[in-house]
């Protein structure tokens, strides 16, 4: 694979106004004081209210990138909705970010890239591409999910760890000072996990003019975390194994591991079984739980903001999605 450049030059992120503490949680679950945090390791977690729908959140963390980027949105050439779960069937997330950031007769590019909890480095993965290939200079990806709307109260497994939030990355072409080398990435996906995360109502197979029944059941996240993490566990390592091959380092090089925040229980697993020590992993899961699509992107944000990735350091972002999916990207930051 070969090597790609291209220059990140902004990051941002948006979180609702309310802040759900795990005790308010105990509290709606009838569970004694502190068991939502024991169980889940959230704190705390943040839920949208109505006015704070996908595409305003991901307009706020647009807004954030662009300032750190220095460059106006009319200075873009595309923009990329890389969320779990569509505003609306139609049009796509990124046409309704791309209208609220005053584009509306620019003809800029928008359109939506969906890989679930993946969608970020699906995204960042194809526009690497078309940045390298000089066929864009500037992509605003922007991954923004609301899974509060879709919890299953009586499923304690799930119902805890999910928060809401959006988060935006601005990548632009290289400089000869300011150049991040992609050195490899990687996506695979074993459908035979298809139904171990899923929502199965919003889309054609359950549509309301089909059925007169209530399908609100349906509209609601399932998930079968043991059979998921089987499937992934069974993989993983192959996976790191293909995703390293041709880059001539190990996980022992890497400066951050940026993972997918999913739970406390699969950051764990993930960190022993692939040995990263505790000290590189970038791990924002305590404050602001699973945020499907936007939990790379927001802890990639996060890594940024709070100074520990320096110019020269190499980055994992790995992570899994429904599907079941798996997806790794080796970076080398410069800047």
């Amino acid at each position: 694979m070969p090597i790609r450049l291209i220059n990140i030059t902004g990051t941002g992120k948006y979180l609702p106004d309310k802040i759900v503490p795990s005790q308010e949680l105990d509290a709606k679950l009838g569970k004694p004081n502190g068991w939502v945090q024991n169980k889940s390791g959230v704190s705390k977690r943040y839920f949208a209210s109505q006015h704070e729908t996908t595409s305003f959140m991901a307009t706020q963390a647009a807004k954030e990138a662009l300032k750190k980027a220095a460059i106006s949105p009319e200075e873009l050439d595309c923009i990329i909705g890389a969320c779990g779960v569509m505003e609306q069937p139609i049009p796509c997330t990124a046409t309704l970010v791309h209208k609220q950031l005053g584009l509306e007769k620019s003809g800029i590019s928008a359109f939506d890239i969906n890989s679930t909890c993946l969608s970020f480095l699906s995204a960042l993965d194809i526009a690497s591409y078309m940045i390298d290939a000089k066929r864009f200079r500037n992509v605003l990806i922007v991954s923004s999910d609301i899974p509060s709307l879709g919890l299953n109260w009586n499923h304690m497994e799930s119902c805890t760890i999910f928060g809401d939030g959006a988060a935006a990355t601005i990548l632009s072409s290289p400089t000869e000072k300011q150049e991040t080398r992609i050195l490899s990435s990687r996506l695979e996906t074993y459908s035979e996990g298809s139904s171990y995360c899923q929502v199965q109502a919003g889309g054609t197979k359950l549509h309301p003019s089909r059925f007169m029944e209530d399908l609100s059941e349906y509209a609601l996240f399932e998930m079968d975390g043991k059979a998921a993490y089987k499937l992934t566990a069974s993989v993983i390592d192959d996976f790191v194994g293909r995703l390293f091959k041709d880059t001539k380092l190990t996980l022992d090089d890497m400066d951050w591991v940026i993972p997918h925040q999913a739970s406390l229980l699969a950051m764990h697993h993930l960190r022993k079984k692939l040995g990263v020590p505790e000290e590189k992993l970038i791990d924002i899961f305590s404050t602001h739980g699973n945020q499907v699509a936007a939990s790379i992107p927001t802890a990639f944000h996060e890594a940024f903001l709070t100074n520990k990735i320096r110019s020269g350091d190499k980055i994992l972002l790995i992570g899994t999605g429904a599907g079941v999916s798996l997806g790794g990207m080796i970076l080398e930051y410069n800047q």
